[in-house]
């Protein structure tokens, strides 16, 4: 039976990516100088990146509307689909999440008698690292996983998901709040770039490096002591407004030994309002750490328990 994959409009896949497997998204909203955009609808990347210097108030963004999910769905029964699976960003940054459930108790109730499978995943991710897990499904189901085998994979192996993002540009996380003011006045003084991974759902700075060559090698460094190569059959590098950042890094991949694939996406303007210009992002699969063996302690509980 067919499964269809749906997420929010930040895990930024690109656009061939999305029409290879199908993908549907429900497009957060971007607020610009007094005026709404759908992200990937209304405004382009490049558009954005290059007038963002330029505008008065600086963007805000809010979750996708419940009606933008429920037309996903829609459009999936339009097609054959009865099992229908959206993974949506970390709810510990964003409401989309929210957003997905909220969609999907309208859509049960508008339609009782629905035999369609709808599951909502939280990605505990940001930006590709959610387009990393949406990735991984649709090769899954290629090599013929079931839904539930799908939903089993996203929960356990989210957590293993390790994200990167470097910046040049302090201004944007200081406004969203993912750096503090006297942070950010320190890392311009002294050209000292926050690198961002997740923790415990949110954002936090991982390290600091001065330079974006500290930034290379500390990416390259952390890669190598961490990759699950088992797992990692893919990396996704990100970037805002430098796709010349993203290819030295992918270079500096092959150069250490990566030999699956990887692939190059921009961030799209959701996520590119709070990263601002220059960003940089790796995402992977690690090996199992103290808080992933942690999870998974706590579900073989809950399972002796039920």
């Amino acid at each position: 039976m067919k499964i269809k994959l749906m997420a929010d409009s930040t895990c930024d896949l690109s656009q061939d990516v999305l029409n290879r497997y199908n993908i549907c998204l429900a497009p957060l909203v971007v607020s610009i100088e007094g005026k709404e955009y759908r992200d990937r609808i209304d405004i382009s990347n490049d558009e954005f990146y290059k007038n963002l210097m330029t505008f008065k108030t600086y963007p805000t963004t809010s979750m996708p509307s419940p009606e933008s999910y429920i037309a996903c769905i829609q459009g999936a029964i339009e097609q054959g689909y009865e099992k229908i699976l959206c993974i949506c960003m970390s709810s510990g940054t964003s409401g989309s999440y929210q957003g997905a459930l909220l969609a999907k108790e309208l859509f049960y109730e508008q339609n009782p008698e629905s035999n369609i499978q709808f599951e909502v995943i939280d990605s505990v991710s940001m930006s590709h690292g959610s387009g990393w897990l949406i990735m991984k499904c649709a090769m899954l189901i290629e090599n013929g996983y079931t839904f539930e085998e799908l939903i089993e994979y996203c929960e356990t192996i989210k957590y293993r998901i390790k994200h990167f993002l470097s910046v040049d540009d302090l201004d944007s996380l200081i406004r969203s709040g993912r750096l503090s003011n006297a942070s950010g006045v320190i890392g311009k003084l002294l050209n000292v770039k926050p690198i961002m991974s997740m923790k415990n759902t949110k954002g936090a700075v991982a390290a600091k490096k001065r330079g974006i060559k500290q930034v290379y090698n500390y990416y390259i460094q952390e890669f190598l002591n961490r990759v699950d190569y088992e797992q990692t059959n893919f990396v996704i590098v990100g970037y805002t407004s430098d796709i010349n950042k993203a290819e030295n890094l992918k270079a500096l991949l092959l150069e250490a030994g990566f030999k699956g694939d990887i692939y190059i996406m921009q961030m799209g303007v959701a996520v590119g309002t709070h990263v601002g210009l220059g960003g940089l992002s790796m995402f992977f699969v690690e090996k199992p750490h103290e808080d992933f063996k942690q999870h998974m302690k706590d579900k073989i509980l809950k399972y002796i328990h039920s």
